[in-house]
């Protein structure tokens, strides 16, 4: 009976069982197809680059600039003096009061002259005397009276009297103390009333006439510094001076190793302040340096000052800041290739090493970037 019904019905078993090989294979080459699929798309994916950043960038050339030494320093007056007795006296009166203009030869103090006009005319009246006693013993000596020596005596007497009266005279003008040169009463520390001795202090005298910028170049610099030459100093009101070295130290400062400098600056009509903050500028060698506007400055991981450019090879590179001129019109960089292609926007975008794709900007976009960094309307 069985091998009769599989007989009968053996061709529907072969049917069925070749469906479901089909059905099988078909299942698993789809299923293959997909992970293929998936593995090859994964592959394109990997292989293909990364979109590259874009910045835009300027080519330009170096120009001939005189590099410049910009270093921080104060201002201050070009002489000042402690002004102290000559004489002992009481303080009778006050010429000058803190902080005034005072010519040379003006009164700052005066002392009490009676006791000194007294002394004065007494030492008159000895050279009076002597004097008579001179010619008398001149005349007798003519006549053999007198001695070559009592005549001698007589015109060293005449002579001391003479000196007494010329320090009589020095002693009362000490009374009167006055101001060695053309400036300003800085201090007084005396008034009506007070008794001075020979040496107490009286007042701080300045020559505010004239203005002195001290600061202190490195030892690179200080090749550059001749006294006599001609320089600049921005104050702190954003003024700009100019005067002349008059003082570059000979030797170092032990601990800094840096070399005093002075820039003397007219100050007739005193209206520039001494003891405020300055930058001295001196003109040092001359570099070539591209001019750039101070927006494009930028700082790297270590915290320098730089620019970024894109170098011969194509990749970004960061070039720290060595900044020879600094003006309205931009600063001027020095270290910088010959023809260098700047990054002018972008550059905070970017890393070093990276190669990205440059766009070129036109010369219109050049002019208003420029004036843009420099705050230009």
């Amino acid at each position: 009976m069985i091998i009769e019904a599989w007989a009968k019905h053996r061709s529907w078993f072969y049917s069925a069982g070749i469906a479901v090989v089909i059905t099988v294979w078909l299942l698993s080459g789809a299923l293959g197809g997909d992970d293929a699929a998936i593995e090859a798309a994964d592959s394109v994916v990997a292989t293909s680059p990364a979109p590259r950043s874009k910045v835009r960038v300027r080519t330009q050339s170096a120009e001939e600039v005189v590099r410049t030494i910009v270093v921080n320093g104060e201002t201050a007056p070009a002489r000042i003096v402690q002004i102290s007795a000559e004489t002992d006296g009481r303080v009778t009166s006050i010429g000058a009061e803190r902080g005034s203009n005072v010519e040379r030869g003006g009164l700052l103090v005066r002392l009490d002259e009676r006791d000194r006009k007294a002394r004065l005319a007494q030492a008159q009246a000895t050279v009076k005397q002597r004097e008579v006693e001179y010619q008398g013993r001149l005349k007798l000596q003519s006549e053999s009276y007198v001695s070559e020596a009592q005549l001698q005596e007589a015109v060293a007497q005449l002579e001391a009297a003479r000196a007494e009266l010329r320090r009589a005279e020095l002693d009362l003008e000490y009374m009167a103390v006055r101001a060695p040169f053309d400036g300003a009463l800085q201090s007084r520390v005396v008034e009506v009333g007070d008794f001075l001795k020979v040496g107490d202090p009286i007042a701080t005298f300045v020559d505010n006439r004239k203005i002195v910028v001290a600061a202190d170049v490195s030892e690179f610099d200080a090749r550059f510094v001749e006294v006599g030459e001609t320089a600049e100093a921005r104050l702190a009101t954003g003024e700009l001076v100019r005067g002349k070295i008059r003082y570059v130290a000979p030797v170092a400062n032990a601990t800094t190793r840096t070399f005093a400098v002075e820039l003397e600056v007219d100050n007739a009509d005193g209206a520039l302040r001494a003891g405020g903050t300055a930058e001295l500028l001196v003109p040092a060698e001359t570099v070539h340096a591209h001019r750039v506007s101070p927006s494009l400055l930028t700082l790297d991981d270590a915290g320098n000052v730089g620019l970024k450019i894109i170098n011969e090879q194509g990749e970004v590179e960061f070039i720290v800041a060595d900044i020879a001129l600094s003006s309205s019109n931009g600063v001027w960089l020095a270290g910088l290739p010959e023809t260098a292609t700047i990054i002018t926007v972008g550059q905070g975008f970017v890393n070093s090493g990276t190669t990205v794709d440059a766009v070129a900007e036109s010369d219109v976009e050049t002019s208003l970037a420029i004036k843009a960094g420099n705050g230009d309307n």
